[in-house]
């Protein structure tokens, strides 16, 4: 489980680096993760472990946590928050780039990401859930807890924690040595191409065509003058 757990954590650090350009960014994202993770191990362990709600969602305690609920549940919910992170970073330096104010970068990626975050977020969560209705216990408990996890990290989390943290960290959320900045602006990772350049409208290369009156017919190229007589 420490391997797999450290795996997980610097593999998505190392990626989240080369996306935003930024050091904090990735710490910051994987703190967060752990903490709808960590909530959702002390429900399953308080729902499943200790006995509570056994009547209500019809099992047994047996009295522990099956060893492969957890790791199964940190690598599947820490690949689905992530999508979230992405999701919502991304809009967020969209409008950085352009204003330079991470205020308002903050405000207006989390109301332009704010409904799908939390439509995704409810599939899943209908999703998850579903599987609290199965007769297995580990099929059950699997089920809950990253509905759990889910629902934690879309609404708290996402909605809440990430937005209020990154006001408060200002311009150093985007920190980063200069050879990490460097490096990623040549790799092409950190680009996000904002509503200004996708706005912007083509160059039109075509010739223009020729004026009424010249050789050939109006509105078209005019073909190479024909040879002198004789």
């Amino acid at each position: 489980m420490p391997l797999a757990i450290g795996f997980i954590l610097v593999a998505m650090a190392l990626m989240l680096m080369l996306q935003f350009g930024s050091v904090v960014l990735p710490l910051k994202a994987v703190v967060m993760t752990l903490l709808s993770l960590t909530a959702s191990f002390g429900a399953l362990v308080w729902i499943f472990q200790d006995g509570n709600l056994s009547g209500l969602l019809g099992f047994t305690s047996p009295g522990f946590t099956v060893a492969t609920i957890p790791i199964l549940m940190f690598a599947v919910i820490f690949g689905l928050s992530m999508d979230y992170e992405v999701l919502l970073l991304s809009r967020i330096q969209e409008s950085y780039r352009k204003s330079g104010d991470t205020r308002q970068a903050v405000a207006e990626g989390l109301a332009r990401t704010g409904r799908v975050i939390t439509g995704a977020a409810l599939i899943m969560v209908t999703v998850f859930a579903a599987f609290g209705l199965a007769d297995m216990i580990i099929i059950k408990s699997l089920g809950i807890g990253m509905a759990i996890a889910v629902l934690l990290d879309a609404t708290i989390i996402r909605a809440l924690l990430v937005p209020a943290t990154m006001r408060l960290l200002g311009r150093w959320a985007w920190w980063a040595p200069t050879q990490l900045s460097g490096l990623t602006r040549r790799l092409g990772f950190s680009h996000v191409a904002t509503d200004y350049e996708c706005d912007t409208p083509e160059p039109d290369n075509r010739p223009e065509p020729p004026e009424p009156g010249a050789v050939g017919r109006p509105g078209r190229l005019a073909g190479p003058p024909a040879p002198a007589a004789g």
